[in-house]
């Protein structure tokens, strides 16, 4: 990601440039903060233990060789980097007395924070295209959703998500930032941030939430264009159980999807939000989703536990 880096240099009387920023985070509870660490250090173990067993399964199970599971372990894996772009620094900075971070520092883990949030939303849309093909054309599916189409339908997702990331931390962090240093987050948040810019902090804060909320909006409301086409062909099924089996392949997907889209929608959709509350709003779509959605998709699916009963069958006769 490239963004213009602002120099040190002096611009106006009593305003220096500044040279890194601090992230305040929840040192505005410094008694809870040991207890935050011990919590979100378990569910960070948790989110990686899940979405790395997701992308292990899917690479040794050949019946997991599916675009539906190529979509799944692509999602584990943007999910892991993006928890990894904020986490790890989230829990240093629970225990350490210097927060501080740098212009670049900030502006790189902003644009890989957005760039993979963005990610996710489109490789969610993804998986609700391929079930509108598998429900909807299930006689053209295997023509039309190949394990090639799959891996280029998700490089298109992750260019989607950076592409718009570069532009958004471009219009941050073209310019200038003035004193104080204090973002009111445990990230790099763009809301935070933009409004220490030494330029119109106001324009470049409507700007780039427009871009959020369009982008945001656009991919859930393009998942429910396709649940509406599943849901009248479901409907048409005549047996019950094929209604079942129809809805089950969904009720994964769209469980998360509603997860995902209605935490996100409330820091970035909400306006006049101040830097305190974003920094408690936050915590759900980057701490919690990450961790729920390994367990819906693999807790509910039973292809996904019979490929987990394999692997610990195979790792038991090993060790006999």
């Amino acid at each position: 990601c490239f963004f213009p880096i602002p120099d040190i240099q002096i611009m106006k009387t009593n305003q220096t440039i500044l040279k890194e920023f601090v992230l305040v985070g929840f040192s505005v509870y410094p008694h809870a903060q040991t207890f935050l660490f011990v919590v979100f250090f378990c569910l960070y173990l948790l989110t990686l233990t899940g979405n790395l067993a997701i992308m292990y399964l899917t690479w040794v199970d050949r019946c997991l060789h599916t675009p539906m599971y190529l979509f799944l372990s692509a999602l584990s894996f943007s999910e892991t980097c993006y928890t990894l772009t904020i986490i790890p620094k989230m829990l240093a900075d629970l225990l350490a007395k210097n927060r501080s971070i740098t212009i670049i520092g900030c502006g790189l883990q902003m644009c890989f924070f957005l760039g993979l949030g963005g990610t996710n939303c489109v490789i969610l849309t993804l998986m609700g295209f391929d079930r509108f093909l598998a429900i909807c054309n299930p006689l053209r599916y295997p023509l039309l959703m190949t394990n090639m189409v799959c891996g280029q339908l998700v490089a298109s997702a992750c260019a989607t998500g950076f592409f718009l990331s570069v532009i958004e931390t471009a219009l941050i962090f073209r310019g200038s930032f003035c004193g104080p240093n204090l973002v009111k987050h445990f990230c790099c948040h763009m809301r935070a941030v933009v409004r220490l810019s030494c330029l119109d902090s106001e324009l470049t804060e409507f700007i780039v939430m427009v871009i959020s909320a369009t982008a945001l909006m656009g991919t859930f409301l393009l998942i429910i264009l396709t649940y509406v086409f599943i849901l009248s062909t479901v409907l048409r099924i005549p047996s019950a159980e094929g209604k079942q089996k129809a809805f089950s392949t969904c009720a994964s997907h769209l469980t998360v999807v509603i997860i995902h889209f209605g935490f996100a929608s409330i820091p970035y959709l909400k306006p006049g939000a101040s830097g305190g509350d974003d920094t408690v709003i936050a915590v759900p779509y980057t701490v919690v989703t990450p961790f729920l959605s390994p367990l819906i998709f693999s807790l509910r699916n039973k292809d996904m536990k019979n490929a987990f009963r394999k692997v610990l069958g195979r790792t038991s006769s090993l060790n006999k």
